[in-house]
């Protein structure tokens, strides 16, 4: 996307990742293998990073125009004159002059246009070149039409505004952003997820026009970071061909990317090859998906926009780029099994349900005495399971210690691979990936060492600190001028910054690196703030820290604890936090004061809507 003015026209002062990126590095993804090779999401960028506009410091140019060189290179180099030295104006106004002496009135008209036009000095070209240009200029050229698949290509413009995870009350200013898109069957708009992020408006310009159209959002997968979009006007829709699939492009293959990036307002064509396929990083959504790199420009603004193969085929969604100074021109793509399995996810179910998990951690089984000591036979392979997440299903029949021998009849090696295609292999995470949510998969395990076979229901993740709370307003509940909140990355990002995973509490980097949901709705309560009155007098310095058990009753999330303390009837309150931390407030006391402090800073409500139900 293009030039936001805020948050996103801030040009990142180095590598990291600052916006939407992946709370865990790749060698802590719970459910996937690291991508082999795979750059950490602190290198990966997405590709509607804002930086400032471009601005040509020769426009508006004032005072004494530059001197001639001293040497020019070319044919148009004047001798020196006869004073010696460099050639003065009076010699090289004589060549202009002997030249239209010799051209004819249509020759001199041509050759002014030409100059004009931004061409080389017309004395590159003869005399017939000057003459064969003329019409071009007069008429602006043989309308040659483009290959159809350029015309589905769409400019998106998008007007966000994000909450404010510190003061969760109230929203930011919002900004503006541009990003690119194309046109598929059944009058849909794809492009990026974190191109319409936090949308309050979306527009959508086909090339060629200067009509812009409302543009509604019908599902955002932030996972695999594509967004699907329809226009109501009938007028958009025609004289468009939606573009078609191809299949997913191999090594070396031809890819070009087409789309808006920075740099102009009118369609950009950039073309590479494919350098690499893999289970790679997806900084916007915080998971591991199947990804294409190539090695064409992808830039900001280029979010969204198709690439194409030679044969006119759609064969990927450019989203992401490597911004790293060991690297050049790496860029990245969605292929179309992602951007297949987001389209049937919407069509089987009107709406959006995301990539299913296993819902295990799991270990390398390459050290030969690790394997016999678990009881493996040379001739078995597969991975040892760490832990097997509580809130999955596959809690229900796998546990710690057991080898994952095969997943849907395909075996998997001792590092985590399958076979993918004809020397290529990939991380099994991505069979995975290929279900959808609510369906099954048969797998085989070692235990004991005997061989067992479980059917096992794949559902979403659950985390402990969601990467994205998908576009929800941030909850809050507020007593006594003490803020609750419940932790997310995006809270984290908005107060510690972009470096959130290296500057927030120690406490809480361990929970969102390694924790696991012990229940469907757990959450991470902490004090967020302390909004200063009299009747807290001595808590104002206490800064997220988590909320352990209120009247010695553990908390299960913000809501239930909103709860409790909303229907106490005890003399006093009691906050357990972290550290061994305690605050009471006495209990008639602190509700009445809550309303006096919310008028002061201007809340609405002591609590979120979310709460109130």
């Amino acid at each position: 996307m293009e030039a936001p003015p805020r948050k996103r026209g801030r040009p990142p002062k180095h590598p990291k990742v600052h916006s939407n990126d992946s709370p865990t590095n790749a060698s802590n993804n719970h459910h996937a293998p690291p991508a082999l090779n795979s750059p950490s999401p602190a290198d990966v960028d997405m590709v509607d990073r804002a930086v400032p506009p471009v601005v040509d410091s020769r426009s508006g140019q004032r005072g004494r125009k530059k001197s001639v060189p001293d040497k020019l290179d070319g044919p148009s180099s004047a001798k020196p004159g006869p004073g010696g030295g460099s050639p003065g104006d009076r010699d090289l106004s004589k060549a202009d002059a002997d030249a239209d002496d010799v051209d004819s009135p249509a020759e001199k008209l041509s050759s002014r246009r030409a100059k004009k036009s931004g061409l080389a000095n017309p004395g590159l070209f003869p005399n017939e070149t000057i003459r064969g240009l003329a019409p071009m200029f007069e008429d602006g050229g043989e309308d040659v039409k483009d290959a159809p698949f350029m015309d589905a290509v769409v400019k998106v413009f998008c007007v966000h505004t994000e909450p404010n995870f510190s003061l969760p009350w109230q929203r930011k200013r919002q900004f503006s952003s541009n990003s690119s898109g194309f046109i598929i069957k059944d009058r849909r708009v794809l492009t990026n997820a974190h191109s319409v992020e936090h949308h309050t408006q979306v527009k959508v310009k086909k090339r060629g026009s200067d009509t812009k159209y409302l543009a509604k959002v019908l599902a955002i997968g932030t996972e695999c970071d594509i967004a699907m979009l329809t226009v109501d006007d009938a007028e958009f829709w025609e004289n468009v061909t939606p573009v078609d699939f191809g299949s997913l492009p191999r090594l070396q293959d031809a890819v070009t990317v087409v789309g808006y990036p920075i740099g102009g307002d009118t369609i950009s064509v950039t073309s590479g090859v494919v350098s690499r396929i893999e289970v790679t990083s997806y900084v916007h959504g915080a998971t591991e998906l199947l990804g294409v790199q190539i090695d064409a420009a992808i830039n900001s603004g280029n979010s969204g926009g198709p690439a194409f193969n030679d044969r006119g085929e759609c064969v990927g969604i450019a989203f992401q780029s490597l911004k790293h100074e060991d690297a050049e021109n790496i860029g990245y793509v969605i292929p179309t099994p992602v951007i297949t399995h987001f389209i049937t996810d919407y069509v089987r179910n009107g709406d959006y349900t995301g990539f299913p998990i296993l819902g295990i951690e799991w270990q390398k089984m390459e050290n030969p005495d690790l394997r016999k000591a678990l009881g493996m036979k040379s001739s078995q392979k597969g991975v040892r399971i760490r832990r097997v997440e509580p809130t999955a299903p596959a809690s229900k029949n796998l546990q710690a210690s057991d080898i994952l021998l095969s997943f849907d009849d395909i075996d998997i090696a001792n590092d985590g691979t399958v076979p993918f295609r004809h020397g290529e292999r990939i991380g099994f995470s991505y069979l995975v990936s290929q279900k959808y949510t609510g369906e099954s998969a048969k797998v085989q395990i070692l235990r004991d060492g005997k061989v067992k076979e479980f059917d096992i229901d794949l559902a979403n993740h659950k985390r402990l600190v969601p990467a994205h709370i998908k576009g929800k307003p941030p909850s809050y509940y507020i007593l006594a001028g003490i803020v609750f909140a419940a932790i997310s990355v995006p809270y984290l990002r908005s107060e510690y910054g972009k470096d959130y995973d290296y500057d927030a509490p120690v406490k809480l980097l361990d929970k969102l690196l390694h924790s696991m949901s012990q229940s469907d709705d757990e959450q991470l309560v902490v004090v967020s703030q302390v909004l200063v009155a009299d009747i807290n007098i001595g808590y104002e310095d206490i800064v997220n820290t988590q909320v352990v058990a209120f009247n010695e009753t553990p908390v299960r999330n913000l809501k239930h604890l909103a709860s409790m303390v909303e229907k106490c009837t005890d003399p006093f309150l009691r906050f357990d936090l972290e550290y061994q931390q305690i605050v009471v407030l006495e209990t008639e006391t602190a509700k009445t004061a809550t309303p006096e402090i919310l008028a002061t800073h201007c809340i609405p409500s002591s609590m979120s809507d979310d709460l109130k139900t």
